[in-house]
């Protein structure tokens, strides 16, 4: 793991994000708080449609119509970045805070090539001349492990292979040393032996810079791996936000279980693997209680009719469930969590 600080470098508060079409109100983003260290890895998981994408682009402020963030705050180095112009969050975008999208095809100008590419992040932030940004665009290829990178500069992304085109975003989103990184999927559609190089360079350089990453994921072997702390979204809230360890040592929300006995194991014969029932509901239509009651197995009346609070506990830990009440305490013997109601305690 990195160093990690006791600075909180970005912390979000009762986040919201709403989309205005025809069709109604969706709430992809509805009341999230988190927040980051200096150094530190935070990983963002859930099923797809629960909302990770949605929050990274808000706290890049590249919404677009008709999706606006409606309320909460982005507090980055202590200042809101929602009352921040487009052109000032221009300035921070690449140079303090930088993004590495989920298609990196799509994401690269096809018309370009990388060199003029990268070099172009020099020339914005840096404001350097074509051959001093071309220069430093060669050896930021090179430092992300591009085989001939005085070569590979001249070609345009196509002629380059996923790997390299994802090494490509990443030198382009760590040009400028950026404080944070957003990896929204950043292994998608690549083999298992290209994910692990592309985490290690990841890795490699958050040792070297000091950074912070936020890594959007549904690979929870990826978060057990590269992160710090792990915040577990659904429907467009967090459900479950605690340390990497705790997370898969006594995962306490009924979601988060689910989405751990849905992995394989090679330490145990699996005739199938196990599945959570149901999907994600769509954010123009949620329920009026919890948001995973429906497919809960442990629900209660009070769950189909009252959204529970996220609630926290001494050791920066939180949980938004019916099952437990404020004075939560973690776990017993046997690693499993608590649950309280008003007949006393019992245990999942």
């Amino acid at each position: 793991m990195a160093m990690v600080t006791q600075e909180k470098l970005l912390e979000v508060q009762g986040l919201q994000t709403y989309f205005f079409t025809d069709e109604g109100i969706s709430k992809a983003v509805d009341g999230i708080d988190f927040s980051i260290y200096r150094g530190e890895t935070l990983g963002l998981v859930g099923e797809s449609g629960c909302g990770k994408s949605m929050t990274s682009l808000s706290i890049m402020q590249l919404l677009s119509r008709p999706g606006r963030t409606v309320g909460g705050q982005i507090l980055f180095k202590n200042e809101d970045l929602l009352t921040k112009s487009e052109e000032q969050m221009r300035r921070i975008r690449g140079k303090e805070i930088s993004m590495i999208f989920q298609e990196p095809m799509t994401s690269l100008n096809p018309v370009y090539t990388v060199g003029e590419q990268v070099a172009e992040v020099f020339r914005l932030h840096e404001n350097l001349g074509r051959k001093e940004a071309w220069a430093k665009a060669v050896e930021l290829l090179r430092m992300v492990g591009i085989p001939s990178p005085e070569e590979r500069a001249h070609q345009e992304p196509f002629r380059l292979s996923g790997g390299m085109r994802q090494r490509v975003m990443i030198a382009m989103a760590m040009a400028c040393q950026p404080d944070l990184l957003i990896a929204d999927e950043p292994t998608t559609a690549l083999d298992v032996t290209v994910q692990s190089q592309i985490l290690d360079l990841m890795k490699q350089l958050q040792q070297r810079m000091g950074m912070s990453i936020i890594l959007i994921t549904h690979d929870l072997g990826v978060v057990a791996e590269t992160c710090d702390r792990v915040a577990v979204l659904y429907a467009g809230q967090i459900v479950e936000y605690a340390s990497v360890d705790s997370i898969f040592d006594n995962p306490k929300h009924p979601y988060t279980q689910g989405l751990l006995q849905s992995l394989p194991r090679i330490d145990e014969d699996q005739d199938e693997l196990l599945a959570i029932p149901g999907t994600v509901p769509s954010p123009y239509d949620l329920p009026s209680g919890c948001r995973f009651a429906p497919r809960c197995a442990f629900r209660k009346d009070i769950c189909s009719t009252a959204q529970p609070e996220l609630l926290k506990n001494s050791d920066e830990e939180s949980v938004r469930c019916w099952m437990y009440d404020e004075n939560w305490s973690g776990s017993d013997a046997s690693g499993q969590p608590h649950i309280s109601n008003q007949e006393g305690s019992k245990v999942i």
